[in-house]
């Protein structure tokens, strides 16, 4: 890896990493030049959900696509924030770590003295047994600082001052509700004491189950991963993100009980994806398909009635879904909704 230092001038060099504990070389020269590395000067929170074991990493940011770079986690293991002049290894390696079965603290000690430029950085670590730590370097632009509380760090840089992380871990501590809503305060206290000092532009959340499956790929250990690359309103995208991911989780999940022949549970979890996100025509679709489906045609009529007068192309995808083994093989039963269509 190779680590960032920023220029007195505001030119940026780098410099090698050898990330093991021992100290690299400096180069010939040390103003010569070099590619420019990610930055992200932003504000964020790491914590663990003490009830749930859940644990995550959300942030804001006048940069773009933040997410891509402050945001990692494991289910089982751990959450990092790592930002400032940022070094991705504190990411990787810190997780690393901590699978290892590495506290939090002690691995971010080890990570920030293997680190040949790490008065720069910003980086926070909460483990799946809720030890917490968090490192603010000298060189991490003002105003800059961190407050760490039970199971969770609050940590920012560049802001407009120096109310922002307090007022962050304030808002985590009184917020009732589930590990996201406690997270999404935080970011908007933060934002609200003044945030970033140049503004707002990108934000991202990544929360992750307190037990891994052994199954990542299929994104079965993440309950959140969301992010908004550029956007004038970030954290209120977030948010409508975060309401989207819930009404598809509820969908999901009516999948699931569908396939144990639970229907009634089914039908509620898909009501209530449809009572969440209003806008998404597509899930009473599929509520009212699995109704039909099961012999509740009076039930589902409505429904498909009220999704083809606002998309009617619905229509016609009810007539490709009996070849996939999606819907009754039933030309009357077809006919009758298709019906339902407004001329």
């Amino acid at each position: 890896m190779r680590a960032l230092l920023l220029g007195i001038v505001g030119t940026f060099y780098l410099l090698p990493s050898t990330f093991d504990g021992s100290r690299a070389p400096a180069p010939s020269s040390a103003r010569e030049p070099a590619a420019r590395g990610p930055l992200a000067h932003t504000f964020s929170i790491v914590a663990r959900d003490a009830a749930t074991g859940q644990m995550g990493v959300a942030v804001q940011s006048h940069w773009f696509s933040v997410g891509s770079i402050v945001t990692w986690a494991e289910a089982g293991v751990g959450a990092v924030a790592t930002q400032s002049f940022v070094e991705p290894a504190y990411g990787m390696r810190g997780l690393d770590l901590m699978r290892k079965g590495v506290a939090a603290p002690d691995a971010l000690k080890q990570l920030v003295a293997a680190d040949p430029q790490p008065d720069g950085r910003q980086v926070a670590m909460v483990d799946a047994q809720g030890r917490v730590s968090a490192y603010t370097g000298k060189s991490a632009i003002a105003a800059a600082g961190h407050e760490i509380g039970t199971q969770f760090s609050v940590q920012a840089n560049m802001m407009a001052n120096e109310r922002v992380w307090p007022e962050m871990a304030r808002a985590f501590q009184a917020t009732r509700g589930d590990l996201a809503d406690r997270m999404l305060a935080a970011l908007d206290a933060g934002q609200a004491a003044g945030g970033d000092i140049r503004g707002r532009q990108s934000a991202a959340i990544l929360i992750v189950n307190a037990k891994g499956t052994g199954r990542p790929w299929v994104g079965a250990d993440r309950v959140f991963d969301l992010r908004v690359d550029d956007n004038p309103q970030p954290i209120v995208e977030l948010r409508r993100l975060i309401r989207l991911q819930r009404a598809y989780a509820h969908a999901n999940h009516g999948d699931e009980l569908m396939t144990e022949k639970k229907v009634d549970q089914a039908l509620e979890e898909y009501k209530a994806a449809s009572t969440l996100a209003p806008e998404i025509v597509e899930l009473p679709f599929w509520h009212a398909v699995t109704l039909a489906s099961i012999g509740r045609e009076a039930e589902a009529a409505p429904i498909f009635k009220a999704v083809f007068a606002r998309e009617p192309i619905w229509a016609d995808l009810l007539l490709r879904l009996p070849a996939a083994g999606l819907f009754p093989n039933d030309p009357s039963l077809i006919e009758r909704i298709r019906k339902l269509r407004a001329k």
